[in-house]
């Protein structure tokens, strides 16, 4: 199987990433960077592909840290991905509805972004349709599952479409999830929003903090 070697943006570490697989974005390094976890926090990857994000939440110095993944080769990737760094997780194949464990203080995840049913819109490749189209995870599963799995006062971070903002908002009010931090990154100075990265407590409502917008391409689109 062929693999490819990068350097994930923001911090000093690289990981492999075989040919067939998902591989790390944008989206990826916005969340991870968004991240502002503490040294007594046991964290949750869900959805965690070949690591990237347990590598960012590893800067933190966490302590514990645990992934999940629908697929065995993909969790086997991870631990060779922590092993270069010498870190360890609990890692586990395993859907997130069914996922049990004692709750945690946060959870990472970059999810689904597209609710289509047309099959033909899907991709053949079993890697990339279970993280782009919300077949093995809805919105309201992952919202749901979040608050079983987090303690009082946790956190989730995620990263989605901006398009779907308002829906992702009112979905995770539903399930007492609030935002608390939003950061909204541009393709260009004068693009419209392209992602969303938020944290969301699993607490009574509260303010929230806008960040300072990114800009993916800092030239103009004209």
């Amino acid at each position: 199987m062929k693999s490819k070697f990068d350097w994930l943006p923001g911090i000093h570490m690289e990981i492999e990433q075989p040919e067939e697989m998902y591989h790390f974005n944008t989206d990826t390094s916005l969340l991870g960077q968004f991240l502002d976890l503490k040294h007594s926090d046991h964290v949750l990857d869900v959805g965690c592909n070949t690591g990237a994000l347990l590598l960012y939440a590893s800067c933190a110095k966490p302590e514990a840290m645990s992934g999940i993944d629908l697929f065995q080769n993909q969790i086997d990737q991870t631990k060779v991905n922590l092993k270069r760094h010498h870190l360890d997780a609990e890692l586990q194949v395993c859907r997130f509805q069914d996922y049990q464990h004692k709750p945690f203080d946060a959870l990472i995840i970059n999810p689904p972004y597209f609710n289509t049913s047309c099959s033909h819109l899907i991709s053949d490749s079993p890697y990339i349709a279970a993280a782009r189209h919300e077949r093995y995870l809805s919105m309201e599963d992952l919202f749901q599952h979040s608050e079983r799995l987090l303690k009082d006062n946790g956190r989730l971070y995620l990263v989605h479409r901006v398009s779907r903002l308002s829906e992702l908002i009112m979905m995770a009010d539903r399930y007492h999830l609030h935002a608390q931090r939003l950061l909204i990154a541009y393709d260009s100075m004068d693009g419209e929003g392209k992602s969303a990265v938020v944290k969301f407590r699993k607490a009574p409502q509260g303010d929230l903090k806008i960040e300072t917008p990114v800009f993916l391409n800092k030239k103009s689109s004209a």
